[in-house]
């Protein structure tokens, strides 16, 4: 059976899942108010403070084991760039608001915070596709699932190792290119 049909079914109830836990997250951080910050972390920096040396460093330390302790119980979660990058990838082609942390750079209360969009083009391959009553059924390199929405033609098929562009349209549309044609417009099913 093709990784196309096998894996649907799972595939898409974990997207569904993430989907929903990030759209919960998305709901709670989308005021326009900045957040404050996580009282472990708001510790560490308080200590910049203190004025004496010694009571400093020894604020720094309990401070920095305060934090420690919070990130190994998940209350504090600490992603870098790179992270928030995959995170982005991973999740493009779900129409939600991204959480400000997802948004990777955008200042709270930023245009690119409060839209929570960063990655606006994705640059993949094909693992394998498929054409289903005229409409194409393309996996991605990342196993996200994309169909073709219109009935635009595709001059060269698809195939495993096509050179997949995708790119956010207007109201929640992609575009999808394969190997350089002329774009058709997709939909994440996964």
């Amino acid at each position: 059976m093709s990784t196309l049909v096998h894996g649907y079914k799972s595939r898409r109830l974990l997207a569904s899942a993430v989907g929903l836990a990030l759209v919960c997250a998305g709901a709670a951080l989308a005021a326009d108010a900045p957040k404050p910050r996580a009282a472990a972390l708001q510790a560490l920096v308080e200590c910049r403070k203190v004025a004496d040396p010694a009571q400093r460093l020894g604020c720094y330390d309990a401070a920095a084991g305060g934090l420690e302790a919070a990130e190994a119980a998940g209350d504090v979660v600490v992603v870098d760039r790179a992270q928030v990058q995959e995170a982005q990838r991973a999740a493009f082609g779900f129409n939600f608001r991204m959480p400000a942390f997802l948004t990777g750079g955008g200042a709270a209360g930023s245009d690119e915070a409060k839209r929570g969009v960063v990655l606006e083009t994705l640059e993949t391959t094909a693992t394998e596709a498929r054409q289903v009553n005229g409409k194409w059924y393309i996996v991605l390199a990342d196993g996200a699932i994309w169909r073709q929405t219109d009935n635009e033609p595709v001059n060269s098929p698809a195939k495993a190792g096509s050179k997949i562009t995708i790119k956010r349209a207007a109201m929640g549309s992609y575009f999808l290119s394969i190997d350089g044609q002329r774009s058709i417009r997709a939909k994440r099913d996964n």
